[in-house]
């Protein structure tokens, strides 16, 4: 799942969140900054993107890319200080979550948005065991007597597959594998049912046979609860038979955005392009393993023009001096590329 550049099969359609089509998640000119001693990092700087109910948005990008950030700020964790929107909308179901008090923005969380975190260990509370801590969400938001909620964790935890959970749920999070203590991540974020979950490297650290184990699981109960996703990896080989589309991040901006069938097909970014070449293949053993030059900018001085120019096999002068629009390249797909013809037919 993780080692070839094959193309994802397809995947049922994504279920509008009503009957005129209006998106589950729709994010408009985000804007993040971090006031740091170093000076004023740019985390994420205009980025828009919209899911639906039943739809799952990848968000691809190297560390520091600003995905992880953008999540935070949707989901209203964001550390302020030293972080702040300073902005933009976060539009969920119709409501602007950036203009709702703290106590309002804590009833959506959990019950309406929940987050996948990407370290599981560090997540969840090394003192409480797994079960007390999955019955804590039915006792805090449904109201649930102590006993009934922890039947209700014990389910839970069957449910995203975890061997004899009742036995289990007495256990402590460092009782768990890495893979099962991810399991009980997911069933955390899925125990009030919410409309949107955010997966954050969900497979981070796992090997390859239990990431595709933890992906798989979060497909096949996205499909029994019609939840939109959002998946944020640096990974595009484990995106690639979960993924409806995609968005390319790249210092604090999104530099393309494409149905997961067209990006792999044909990129019309040079990031992307790098990205989907530094992805070990089958049929290149033997073959030295591509990377992409140079690193990430300082997010306290984004270079001026496109931010990936220095490290681009394609810059030319406008490349260091005009910073390129996010242009509708084809139908459903967008690049801020001033090259992307280049890149697209290439």
């Amino acid at each position: 799942m993780t080692t070839t550049t094959d193309e994802p099969g397809p995947r049922p359609g994504p279920v509008p969140a009503d009957g005129h089509g209006a998106p589950l998640l729709e994010v408009r000119d985000l804007r993040v900054e971090f006031h740091t001693r170093d000076g004023v990092a740019k985390a994420v700087n205009g980025v828009s993107y919209r899911v639906a109910a039943g739809e799952t948005l990848a968000v691809l990008g190297e560390s520091g890319s600003g995905k992880s950030v953008t999540a935070q700020a949707v989901m209203g964790i964001l550390d302020s200080p030293p972080g702040y929107v300073t902005g933009g909308e976060i539009l969920f179901q119709g409501r602007d979550l950036l203009k709702l008090g703290r106590e309002e923005r804590r009833r959506v969380r959990g019950a309406k948005l929940a987050m996948i975190f990407q370290d599981a260990l560090s997540a969840l509370n090394p003192v409480l065991s797994v079960g007390a801590q999955l019955g804590e969400m039915y006792e805090v938001h449904r109201k649930m007597p102590r006993r009934r909620a922890r039947d209700q964790a014990v389910e839970l935890m069957r449910r995203v597959g975890i061997p004899a959970a009742r036995d289990r749920a007495g256990d402590y999070p460092h009782q768990f594998s890495g893979g099962m203590r991810q399991r009980i991540m997911i069933a955390m974020a899925l125990a009030l049912e919410p409309d949107l979950i955010i997966a954050d490297e969900p497979t981070t650290a796992l090997d390859v046979t239990v990431q595709a184990q933890v992906m798989d699981l979060l497909a096949e109960l996205q499909r029994e609860f019609t939840m939109g996703l959002i998946l944020i990896t640096h990974d595009l080989g484990v995106v690639a038979d979960v993924a409806d589309k995609i968005a390319v991040m790249y210092a604090g901006r999104i530099v393309e955005t494409a149905p997961v069938h067209d990006l792999y097909r044909a990129p019309a970014h040079p990031y992307t392009r790098g990205l989907l070449d530094s992805i070990p293949r089958l049929d290149h053993k033997g073959r030295e393993l591509y990377a992409i030059k140079g690193l990430p900018p300082n997010l306290t001085a984004i270079p001026p023009g496109c931010p990936f120019h220095p490290r681009c096999p394609l810059a030319q002068d406008i490349c260091r001096t005009e910073l390129p629009p996010l242009a509708e390249v084809a139908p459903g797909r967008t690049s801020a590329c001033h090259f992307w013809k280049e890149t697209l037919h290439g």
